[in-house]
């Protein structure tokens, strides 16, 4: 009965309370920048994917108010209707520039671009009769949830689609699947991977990839969504840093994070390859078209990264900084050197104690646990930005020792 799904879903809810698993979203009472205000008071704000500091920055709001000024609050439609503006083509065409692309095309969300890839190029026959062709996905097995459902998606419809997940960062795993593969007669073989690994904070050695797919004739698609921005030396990501700018057949990625941080996805590559998107990617024919709001405020993001890289080298100091100083607190985190600083925790109810405790101390930042993070490694996952002041930082590092001492987590 249709009561029994609501008595299960209290029961599930119940647990994660008993267990300390459930997820607290807590609100905010203004922007996000180096500190929020939270809980009616300013904290030092470690817990957004606000790399670059330009959540706010004055710049991208006023150009976010003038683009809804002159292009309106929203499209009411889809792209191909009447959902294309000037404004949308001039952020295509900006990206494509920044990361050396042919072309771009703009989604709703880096998830909903990551959904839609591998229907729009595996899922298609391409002329071929039904049942005559088979491809294969090699993935990395820490890949973001969006290309895990974009996969398992894919291949619901297309059955001749076989994946292989391969250990993480483990290229001679990789390069051993798809050596075993070179005469199994597939069509297609897309190798997939993050840039940057969001739980941990590692980046994958690219140019290593790279020849190894190339090796063995397969495409390369790269999830840049952590790395666009603060990874390269001037902030074009994975590919800049390994000196593949320009080279991978796939790079998605986000506007939601270093690029201003509201919401948006793309796709870049060549040409044929974002024209054949706008006629098959679903999530971008059938989703309404990204605001003006947005576009404008991540045009005026990318003018910032290209005309001051001291944006970029900034988030690096910071990173290093923060990272220095837990660790000399005596802190286990995961070695790197993203603004992503996962400090390790253990069990699941250490990391929501500790969470909840730095509240006191007047720093934001949120535990992550199994199922996000294997078992048994429960962490607080910081995010260092450009715009945190080394005050900020420094407070951050004493209330952390502090919060630490408290729970045993470290010695007094």
């Amino acid at each position: 009965m249709s009561a029994d799904l609501f008595s299960s879903i209290d029961r599930e809810l119940a647990l994660a309370h008993q267990q300390k698993t459930f997820k607290y979203e807590t609100p905010l009472s203004g922007p996000t920048g180096g500190h929020a205000r939270v809980l009616g008071r300013d904290m030092v704000m470690l817990a957004a994917n606000n790399y670059l500091g330009l959540a706010n920055h004055p710049k991208l709001v006023e150009a976010s108010i003038e683009a809804t000024k002159r292009f309106g609050y929203g499209l009411a439609s889809v792209r191909f209707l009447c959902g294309t503006q000037d404004l949308h083509l001039e952020l295509e065409r900006r990206l494509a520039g920044f990361l050396g692309a042919e072309d771009a095309i703009l989604f709703s969300s880096c998830w909903a671009a990551n959904e839609g890839v591998f229907n729009a190029l595996l899922a298609n026959d391409f002329g071929a009769s039904a049942g005559s062709y088979k491809d294969a996905i090699y993935s990395d097995r820490l890949n973001h949830a969006s290309i895990i459902d974009g996969i398992r998606l894919c291949r619901q419809i297309h059955k001749g689609c076989d994946l292989r997940a391969y250990r993480h960062l483990d290229l001679q795993h990789l390069e051993e699947l798809l050596a075993a593969d070179d005469g199994a007669g597939y069509r297609f073989r897309i190798v997939v991977t993050d840039g940057v690994f969001s739980m941990e904070g590692d980046i994958v050695p690219l140019d290593r990839l790279y020849a190894i797919a190339r090796r063995h004739g397969a495409l390369v698609m790269v999830d840049d969504s952590h790395a666009t921005g603060p990874v390269g030396p001037t902030g074009r990501g994975t590919p800049e840093l390994f000196g593949l700018h320009g080279q991978i057949d796939i790079l998605t990625g986000t506007l939601g994070k270093a690029l201003g941080g509201a919401a948006g996805g793309y796709i870049a590559g060549k040409k044929n390859l974002v024209d054949f998107l706008r006629q098959k990617g679903r999530p971008y024919t059938f989703s309404n078209s990204l605001p003006p709001a947005i576009v404008g405020a991540t045009i005026a993001a990318i003018d910032l990264i290209e005309k001051d890289p001291g944006i970029v080298e900034c988030s690096r100091k910071n990173t290093a900084f923060f990272r220095h100083g837990i660790e000399a607190a005596g802190f286990t985190t995961l070695e790197g050197s993203h603004p992503i600083v996962p400090v390790m925790l253990g069990e699941a109810a250490v990391a929501q104690d500790f969470a909840k405790a730095l509240l006191e101390e007047n720093v934001y930042v949120k535990g992550l646990w199994y199922p996000v993070v294997p078992q048994g490694e429960a962490r607080l996952r910081c995010q260092i930005s450009a715009a945190h002041t080394q005050q900020e930082l420094e407070h951050a590092i004493r209330a952390f020792t502090k919060v630490g001492r408290q729970l045993g987590v470290l010695a007094r």
